[in-house]
């Protein structure tokens, strides 16, 4: 992967966040000292050329855009590889089963800076993961030993993991599994997902740094906006970059 348009925090961490506008996502990535990746959901647009056309003026302010899908929903997994394709964005978030397609996707438009994750999801059990985060696979629950499922990523050719949802203690108990996982199979880029702040983002990023992983993309949501004006709050940035600080 080439990581020359992301900056990390120690050469390790950049942190994933949402703005208001693009002043915001510029102000953000300022506070972070460069290592940040500004979110825009693919669920926010009417249409792929909507989203194209966002995504180009945000570039022109911050250097890695990370395309999502809004809340997850797997049916904006298409729209989602779209945008991309047409962007070269820096960063897309995808389910499980259709990373291989969007990375194709991208590879086929002349894209190479852009870094493709695959979703899966605590199963509740040591040393497995939930694969069916797709539009169909999600309507059953499939389970499988997290190795294998990491290796089946590394077949096609998926350098990042995202870990969604980190809902208490235990499910950071199956984050630091998935992250040795990810050391011991190659996958270089772990991105913890959902429920992080600034409270507990420090054990959250400690556990993936410890366990090896090179590159630790977690992505704080909903914590950092100020519910007033919808702005991410730069003072909250501010403290979750101190809580980074502190794991080195």
């Amino acid at each position: 992967m080439n990581f020359e348009n992301f900056t990390f925090y120690k050469d390790r961490v950049a942190v994933n966040l949402l703005a208001k506008d693009i002043d915001n996502a510029a102000d953000v990535v300022n506070v972070l000292d460069g290592a940040g990746v500004i979110g825009v959901l693919s669920k926010d647009f009417n249409s792929v050329e909507d989203a194209v056309k966002y995504i180009k003026e945000m570039k022109k302010r911050i250097p890695v855009v990370s395309v999502g899908l809004g809340n997850g929903d797997p049916k904006q997994w298409k729209m989602a590889a779209e945008i991309g394709a047409e962007t070269d964005p820096g960063h897309i978030n995808q389910v499980f089963s259709t990373a291989g397609y969007t990375l194709g996707l991208l590879k086929g438009k002349g894209c190479e800076k852009t870094l493709v994750n695959a979703l899966i999801s605590p199963a509740g059990e040591g040393g497995k993961v939930m694969i069916s985060t797709g539009p169909f696979s999600s309507q059953e629950r499939t389970i499988i030993d997290i190795d294998e499922a990491l290796k089946i990523l590394k077949d096609a050719g998926v350098e990042s993991v995202k870990f969604f949802n980190l809902k208490n203690m235990k499910n950071l108990d199956e984050l630091r599994e998935v992250a040795k996982s990810c050391v011991k199979n190659g996958i270089p880029v772990i991105e913890p997902t959902g429920g992080i702040d600034a409270a507990n983002i420090h054990d959250i990023v400690k556990i993936c740094i410890e366990a090896g992983c090179e590159k630790v993309i977690p992505h704080v949501y909903s914590s950092a906006i100020d519910k007033n004006t919808g702005l991410t709050d730069v003072d909250i940035v501010n403290k979750i970059y101190g809580e980074i600080k502190r794991v080195f």
